[in-house]
């Protein structure tokens, strides 16, 4: 990879980037970096597809074709411009493109995956934002360090998560390292890693407004959230085991969220909030929902 690869400042004071960039995980999404189904399969690398083959659930492929066009409809009825990575038949989880790379408002981080299955997952990505010229901040080289632990939660403020495996202190310190320099606030919280990333159960809705699962988080975050004035929507750790938390932010008080989430979709309109409601469960049940599938890639500013 080339030395001009990546445009992150030593020093910090790294320019904004004008279009492929974001400052909150609410602002009005304009491109979105959506991973292939090509090759896509449950594998038993996380608690939730685990989950699901004990409970008897099997993948149909032609279904979750079905389920993956209709999110894709959605996100075109919004007019929001989908960008799909490159299919590899090495990758089967490579349709999770929250966590191969992760955008700032700097530009984008390639990341560094924990699973030896996932790890091949930066070629594709380091290659779409070449071909499209995208600028690249800069690319996680120290430890683990997976997107779906990773909230720019507003300006000013990014939230990480870490359990020490899937983002591991070492690949944490690094990207704190980068984002103190940048002159913004880096909030770090460690949790079990049963649930895989935070973006499990944890969700900016809109803003100052946040799904959260209390039940599966300690107060010192909650605290912390209610501390920034961010309005808590409760969510049940039942909710949870089926991912029902992650969710993707459209912007201007529209949210994504499956259809099999009901007591959020019930929660969100009541808050006044416009929902999209696909059917994913072919995608939830092998451990990742709409936001594990989505990577930002343009938000207008909060």
């Amino acid at each position: 990879m080339r030395d001009d690869f990546f445009r992150r400042n030593n020093q910090g004071d790294t320019s904004r980037l004008d279009h492929w960039s974001m400052d909150s995980e609410y602002g009005e999404l304009q491109d979105v970096l959506i991973g292939p189904m090509d090759y896509y399969s449950w594998q038993t690398g996380n608690a939730m597809s685990r989950r699901s083959i004990r409970l008897g659930r099997e993948f149909d492929k032609q279904s979750a074709q079905q389920q993956y066009q209709e999110m894709l409809d959605v996100y075109q009825h919004c007019g929001i411009k989908t960008h799909i990575l490159e299919a590899d038949e090495n990758l089967p989880y490579q349709i999770y493109a929250r966590d191969s790379s992760v955008l700032t408002p700097w530009g984008p981080i390639i990341t560094q995956m924990y699973s030896p299955w996932r790890r091949g997952e930066w070629v594709a990505v380091s290659k779409f934002y070449q071909e499209n010229n995208i600028p690249v901040y800069e690319a996680v080289t120290a430890g683990a360090f997976e997107g779906g632990d990773f909230m720019v939660l507003e300006p000013g403020i990014i939230l990480c998560g870490y359990t020490g495996e899937r983002t591991s202190e070492a690949g944490l310190k690094q990207v704190r390292s980068w984002v103190e320099k940048e002159g913004w606030e880096f909030k770090s919280y460690q949790f079990d890693p049963y649930f895989l990333h935070l973006d499990v159960k944890f969700a900016m809705l809109s803003e100052k407004l946040a799904a959260v699962c209390t039940q599966a988080v300690e107060d010192e975050l909650l605290d912390w959230l209610k501390s920034r004035g961010i309005e808590i929507i409760d969510i049940s750790y039942r909710s949870v085991l089926e991912l029902g938390v992650n969710v993707v932010a459209l912007g201007s008080n529209r949210v994504l969220i499956p259809k099999a989430s009901t007591e959020l979709v019930g929660k969100a309109k009541a808050h006044g909030l416009e929902v999209y409601q696909p059917d994913m469960s072919m995608f939830t049940s092998g451990g990742g929902g709409v936001h594990c599938m989505c990577q930002p890639l343009s938000r207008k500013d909060a």
